[in-house]
C-alpha cells in the first residue's frame, strides 16, 4: 500500500483546515512536560508518599531541594512557552519572575491542601487512616493540582493552568476549572463526573457527592454571536454546604446559603437560602429549613405541621 495519496491528503487538510495544526509559530507548552510537573509538585505536597523509596527525615532537604530545582526549571521553561504564545514582552524575564512567586507560595498550598485531607477522613467513615485518603482518593490529586493551577491562573499564566488541571481531570475524571475558587477543607466522595466551572466559588468545609454539577444557565453573547468572556456564569456556595449525588447547580447568581443541603438529582437554577434543604418531592423541587426537614423526618418535635415551599 502507498502512503503517498495519504500523506498528499493530509498535507493539503493542513492547508485548508486552519486551526487544528499549529506550525511557524511559538513552541507551545509540553502536555508531558506539564504531568511531569503536576507528578513532581505532588511528591513535593506529600514527601514520602509517593517516592519508589522510603524517605527519611535526613533524606528530606536534598529530596526538597532536588524537587524544587527541577520544578524550577521546568515551570520556568513551559510558563515562558505560555507568555510567548500570548506576546508577553520579556518573556523569559516574566516567567522567571512567575515561577519564583509561584514557588514561594508552595507552602501556603500545602497548608490548604492539608486540611482537604482531614476533611476527607473525617467525611469518609469508609477511611481508615490518613494515608489510605492521599494514596487513593483521587479527590486529593484533583483538588491540589487545582489548587496548585489557581496559583498560576490568578498569576496570569495563559494556558499552562488548564494543562494542568486536565492532567487530574484525566486521572480522575473530575474536572475543576483552575478560576474555580476553593475554601478550605473542601471534599469530593468518589470524585467521579465532578465539574466545577470557571467562576464558581466553593466555601470552607464543602462536600460534594460524584456527578455533581456547577455549572453555566446560558452564556451571554456578543452581536456576532460568541459567548462574552469573563463574566460570572457559575454558582456559589456557602461554608458547610452538602452536595449530593448528580445535583445540578447552573447560574452566575445562583448562591447556596450556608449549611444548606442539596439532594441527589436535583436541578437547581436559583439560589437556597442558608440552614435548609433542597430535593424533589415527586416532579417539584421543595426547599424546607433544616428544623422543618428534620421535623417532619421525626427527628425533633414539632409545634406542628412544617409546610413546604415549593420553588
Amino acid at each position: 500500500m502507498s502512503l503517498e495519496p495519504i500523506k498528499s491528503a493530509l498535507l493539503a487538510s493542513y492547508r485548508s483546515h486552519g486551526g487544528t495544526n499549529h506550525l511557524d509559530g511559538v513552541h507551545l507548552p509540553s502536555q508531558e512536560s506539564v504531568n511531569r510537573l503536576a507528578a513532581d509538585c505532588m511528591h513535593l505536597l506529600f514527601p514520602g508518599f509517593f517516592e519508589e523509596r522510603a524517605l527519611t527525615e535526613a533524606d528530606l532537604p536534598g529530596h526538597v531541594e532536588t524537587l524544587l530545582g527541577r520544578i524550577q526549571r521546568r515551570l520556568s521553561a513551559e510558563v515562558e512557552k505560555c507568555l510567548r504564545f500570548a506576546r508577553t514582552e520579556s518573556p523569559a524575564a516574566a516567567a522567571a519572575a512567575l515561577t519564583e512567586t509561584f514557588l514561594a507560595g508552595l507552602p501556603e498550598v500545602r497548608r490548604i491542601v492539608a486540611t482537604d485531607v482531614e476533611a476527607a477522613y473525617a467525611g469518609d467513615p469508609a477511611a481508615r487512616s490518613l494515608e489510605e485518603i492521599v494514596l487513593a482518593y483521587p479527590c486529593v490529586l484533583v483538588i491540589s493540582v487545582q489548587r496548585l493551577a489557581h496559583e498560576l491562573y490568578r498569576l496570569g499564566v495563559p494556558l499552562l493552568p488548564r494543562m494542568l488541571t486536565e492532567y487530574a481531570h484525566e486521572r480522575t475524571g473530575c474536572d475543576i476549572h483552575p478560576g474555580a475558587r476553593l475554601g478550605t477543607h473542601f471534599f469530593i466522595d468518589h470524585a467521579t463526573g465532578v465539574v466545577i466551572g470557571e467562576t464558581a466559588t466553593v466555601g470552607n468545609h464543602v462536600k460534594l457527592y460524584q456527578g455533581v454539577t456547577l455549572g453555566a444557565k446560558s452564556f451571554t453573547l456578543d452581536q456576532e454571536g460568541n459567548p462574552i468572556k469573563g463574566v460570572k456564569r457559575h454558582p456559589d456556595l456557602g461554608d458547610h454546604v452538602t452536595v449530593y449525588a448528580h445535583a445540578t447547580i447552573l447560574g452566575g447568581d445562583t448562591r447556596i446559603g450556608d449549611h444548606a443541603i442539596i439532594g441527589s438529582n436535583v436541578w437547581l437554577l436559583r439560589s437556597v437560602p442558608a440552614n435548609s434543604v433542597a430535593y424533589f418531592k415527586g416532579d417539584q423541587l421543595v426547599v424546607r429549613s433544616r428544623r422543618q426537614h428534620e421535623a417532619l423526618e421525626g427527628r425533633i418535635e414539632a409545634g406542628g405541621p412544617a409546610p413546604d415551599f415549593s420553588i
